[in-house]
């Protein structure tokens, strides 16, 4: 739901019914609580609340809601122009969350450093690298949450994002951010985590020399091993780390990757980068059209048990 729809139902709930508008009855929850349940009925010219509206909403949007306007009221965001989806408001608030404790502070200041670009952090926090590209609006409440003035408007990001701590004994390259905006666990195990940008890899053709063992995390998805075969070719002693993460239905959770079941039988993928319990792991989320998370992991345990092998 968009904030638009989002308000409509509040409407709803206080005075028992809202306008009439193709914005509000065209979503698809709003269209399931008129035609399927009933919790909501049309009127001339106005919808109204149906049985059970009341139950419905209490339990299911009106604490969200209220979290939402208070956020949104408190960080100058709350505007009559704004279409944020609910799921932006909840990236908003964790990037908030994550800038009040001080866990994003590192990442906001490496942003800064490296002039990134709209697409570079849009790839970072959101659904994809255009995504801030279709709401200047979404976009000005991402640079006031980080309290960035500006970001590049080219399409290359040119720098990689290190976690940096005391005394590092080893480097985990990771696909995705999620890792580096908790610190406080790789930190006490003296990793140092390493963000490229998804297939944005060139760039550690320029790393130099890397000291210590160094680990790939990733999605284990069909673009998250592309990505690790990518990496592979640039920084060959690189070892992929085994997953422990929460297997999901790609279909479930509308995933945009999808394995190749046309190809070789790991989806295309190049055999000699995988040892026998990879290749079994890959088949088998195939055959399940299923997925893992990366953000699901256990990253030190993941190291643990790849260092027992070494």
């Amino acid at each position: 739901m968009n904030w638009t729809v989002l308000k409509a139902l509040n409407e709803v709930y206080n005075k028992g019914f809202t306008a009439r508008r193709a914005s509000f009855i065209n979503d698809s929850d709003i269209q399931f609580l008129l035609e399927q349940t009933g919790e909501l009925k049309e009127g001339i010219g106005r919808i109204n609340e149906g049985i059970d509206f009341k139950k419905l909403y209490e339990k299911k949007h009106l604490h969200n809601f209220n979290k939402y306007v208070e956020f949104l009221n408190n960080n100058g965001l709350l505007t009559p122009q704004i279409r944020f989806q609910e799921s932006d408001i909840k990236i908003l608030m964790e990037l908030k969350n994550g800038m009040d404790s001080g866990d994003l502070i590192p990442v906001r200041d490496s942003i800064i450093e490296a002039e990134e670009t709209v697409r570079g952090v849009s790839q970072m926090f959101f659904k994809n690298e255009k995504y801030l590209e279709k709401s200047e609006s979404l976009l000005s409440a991402v640079k006031t949450i980080l309290n960035i003035d500006s970001l590049a408007n080219d399409k290359d990001q040119q720098y990689k994002y290190v976690l940096q701590c005391d005394n590092p004994t080893k480097i985990v390259l990771c696909e995705n951010l999620d890792f580096l905006k908790r610190p406080s666990k790789p930190r006490k195990h003296h990793i140092e985590l390493w963000y490229a940008g998804g297939k944005n890899v060139a760039k550690l053709n320029f790393s130099g020399e890397i000291k210590f063992p160094i680990y790939y995390s990733c999605d284990w998805d069909y673009d998250g091993l592309q990505i690790f075969q990518m990496v592979k070719k640039i920084i060959p002693q690189i070892r992929l780390l085994y997953p422990n993460g929460i297997r999901k239905s790609i279909v479930e959770t509308e995933h945009k990757s999808f394995w190749k079941t046309n190809e070789n039988q790991i989806s295309g993928l190049e055999i000699m980068n995988y040892n026998e319990l990879e290749i079994s792991l890959i088949k088998d989320l195939i055959s399940n059209d299923s997925w893992i998370m990366e953000e699901t992991n256990d990253l030190v345990e993941m190291v643990k048990e790849k260092e027992k092998q070494f």
